[in-house]
């Protein structure tokens, strides 16, 4: 069991919370993911990625969106509750530039939506590394950004804020800026986390200057040591499977499409999982619907 020690509602469907977790505190690495079960009996497995933790306090830090019947049962969970089963940290750490060889470079992080959080730790390392870091950060509006301040005070005035509506930073997709940043050959290497249909585009931008680009992929996943193959996507021609061999992968050898055909296999099971929560009653317990 592990116990909750905070939890904050960042939006109407984004909770933040930090576990207990001394081991995974300690042994986690930027990038990196842990799979956790709500309940002990009929918990569903799914991975969160870790946005930060502290390994003198022992804890990890998660942030997620109520986006189904399992993540609505974990928003449920107040200060002081446990969940059944956390298990990590899992998965291949980032590769930061400037540690493996390489020398520090021009590296700009893409993040959309809830994915900005897994990118933290990210940014966090690639500035620790001594590389010169922008961030592009998208969302549909300004109250739906997490973690601005924490970005801000990575990136500085290389901080750009795209929003679909305009009210924050520019009018636009976070591909706008980086194609800007791309023509004026201000970029040696992308990375990029957020809904799968944007990392597709990033790579696609990105393509036609060379630019290595890097995409954490965030496909359906259930026991986490690649055992069970649910996460398999198609990468260079060859089955990947993301638990295991990511989740980073080159975002131009990616096949997007399999991908997304992969991820709505069982989206008929999650409606009716869902609907079932709200009947439950679930949303009396603090989940806004």
């Amino acid at each position: 069991m592990n116990k909750i020690i905070e939890k904050k509602q960042l939006s109407e469907n984004v909770f933040m919370m930090k576990l207990e977790a001394p081991l995974i505190a300690r042994a986690r690495r930027p990038g990196q993911f842990i799979i956790l079960m709500v309940e002990e009996e009929f918990g569903e497995r799914i991975p969160l990625t870790i946005s930060d933790a502290d390994p003198e306090e022992g804890w990890i830090q998660i942030i997620f969106q109520t986006v189904g019947a399992t993540t609505m049962k974990l928003s449920a969970k107040d200060v002081g509750d446990s969940i059944a089963a956390v298990l990590g940290p899992l998965g291949r750490p980032t590769s930061i530039r400037g540690l493996n060889g390489e020398k520090p470079g021009r590296v700009v992080c893409v993040g959309g939506g809830i994915g900005v959080a897994p990118m933290y730790p990210i940014a966090q390392a690639l500035k620790a590394a001594g590389n010169d870091l922008t961030i592009i950060m998208g969302a549909r509006s300004k109250e739906l950004f997490v973690m601005l301040d924490e970005m801000r005070a990575l990136a500085g005035d290389k901080l750009i804020l795209m929003t679909d509506d305009g009210s924050a930073g520019r009018k636009g997709v976070v591909t706008v800026p980086l194609k800007e940043l791309c023509e004026k050959g201000e970029v040696d290497e992308v990375i990029t986390i957020g809904p799968p249909i944007m990392m597709k585009f990033t790579a696609l931008t990105t393509k036609p200057f060379g630019v290595k680009t890097v995409a954490s992929l965030n496909t359906i996943m259930i026991d986490g040591t690649g055992m069970c193959g649910g996460c398999r996507v198609t990468v260079g021609g060859k089955t990947r499977f993301v638990c295991v061999d990511g989740p980073e992968f080159d975002a131009h050898e990616v096949d997007w499409d399999v991908m997304f055909k992969r991820m709505g296999t069982f989206k008929p099971e999650e409606a009716e999982a869902k609907e079932h929560v709200c009947r439950s009653g679930i949303f009396g317990k603090g989940v806004s619907k």
